[in-house]
């Protein structure tokens, strides 16, 4: 992999390696871009099948985590760790305090949070060695449980879809069929039953189900036969990958909006759904209300704060649609433009700021 290239091309800053022989820590961090602000990304453990595989993926998530924040209108660029190593074998308490002295090296350009194969518990020991760290106990100021949030984030993203497709965002007698009902999309199924939405679930967990349909009067149908159901609204809210070539003809919804991540199967399935007017919420707007969430602990963690910055969620999917119609593009296009053109923004306004300083010091 010639590493450089790489980066070039994609308009990385940083990529960091961190090694500690006594606890077995593996570790690259990503650092894509800085421009809005100090990079925040979460830390995964996984066990990848090569180094440069585990390189790839932070560069990819790292990239990812730039947009997601940039549309989400944080002052934060995206980066992004990657731990090597099985997260229910190899983890110790000194790999984490390890990691965290890496990260305090940076000096505030990296900030990192709980992801894929690492815990709460982890960050507390990653915060014993420094504070750019989110996502930490509630007892150290943190925000606690994200999933409601970020559910909330969802179920305001949804009536932004909904406006667009219906002209009126009411969920209210709306069918909605829900894949894959955890912790983000029970929390979601509470705010749309409340509305009086009628819910259409399904899940491999059969509890889950259970759950949902005692609690919100859902209809229940086996996993494959979500995508066949009469209703408005899908949403994806388990794995990703769900809009591809077997599902998107069986699909009867108006609106595809949902927390699961990177939802379409590839950059085709959104140019397919664009074309048959469904309208597409593209997954890393709608569903950033846990890293919106996070972000506001940066400040001293405020609950009222950080819930009226979720809910503009809505506005940044307006915004969204609004770049798709004036452009003719679809809409998980839009987003990247709309996270695009925020940065391009801020790059202008420092050179701005440069050039009027060089000709200020000029004069003198």
């Amino acid at each position: 992999m010639e590493l450089f290239t790489y980066m070039e091309k994609y308009d990385y800053e940083q990529l960091v390696f961190c090694q500690d022989k006594n606890s077995g820590l593996k570790a690259i961090i990503a650092i894509h871009d800085t421009t809005l602000g100090p990079a925040l990304g979460g830390t995964r453990m996984w066990t990848y099948k090569s180094e440069e595989e585990a390189i790839e993926d932070a560069l990819r998530l790292a990239k990812g985590m730039t947009y997601k924040n940039a549309a989400a209108g944080l002052n934060l660029g995206g980066g992004k760790t990657v731990i090597i190593g099985d997260p229910k074998k190899d983890k110790n308490p000194e790999m984490f305090r390890a990691f965290g002295r890496y990260i305090q090296g940076l000096n505030g350009r990296y900030i990192t949070a709980e992801d894929v194969g690492t815990t709460v518990h982890d960050m507390d020991l990653i915060h014993m060695e420094t504070d750019f760290v989110t996502g930490i106990s509630p007892e150290s100021g943190s925000s606690g449980n994200p999933s409601p949030v970020t559910a909330y984030g969802v179920y305001k993203g949804m009536k932004a879809a909904a406006k667009e497709a219906y002209g009126d965002d009411s969920l209210e007698g709306k069918t909605i069929a829900i894949q894959g009902i955890g912790n983000v999309a029970y929390a979601l199924c509470e705010f749309l039953h409340e509305e009086g939405a009628q819910l259409i679930v399904t899940d491999i967990n059969k509890e889950a189900i259970n759950r949902a349909v005692e609690a919100f009067d859902a209809t229940a149908v086996d996993p494959d036969d979500i995508y066949d159901v009469d209703c408005d609204i899908y949403a994806p809210c388990a794995l990703g990958a769900t809009i591809n070539d077997d599902t998107i003809s069986r699909l009867k919804a108006k609106v595809i909006a949902g927390s699961a991540n990177n939802q379409l199967k590839s950059s085709k399935h959104g140019d397919i759904i664009h074309e048959q007017g469904i309208v597409y919420a593209p997954d890393y707007v709608i569903n950033s209300g846990g890293v919106i969430n996070v972000a506001d602990e940066l400040h001293g963690y405020n609950h009222d704060r950080a819930m009226k910055k979720v809910e503009t969620i809505y506005d940044s999917l307006q915004k969204v649609f609004a770049i798709s119609k004036r452009d003719n593009i679809p809409t998980y296009v839009a987003a990247d433009r709309m996270a695009e053109e925020r940065i391009e923004s801020e790059r202008n306004s420092r050179s701005q700021f440069l050039l009027n300083g060089h000709h200020i010091l000029s004069r003198r």
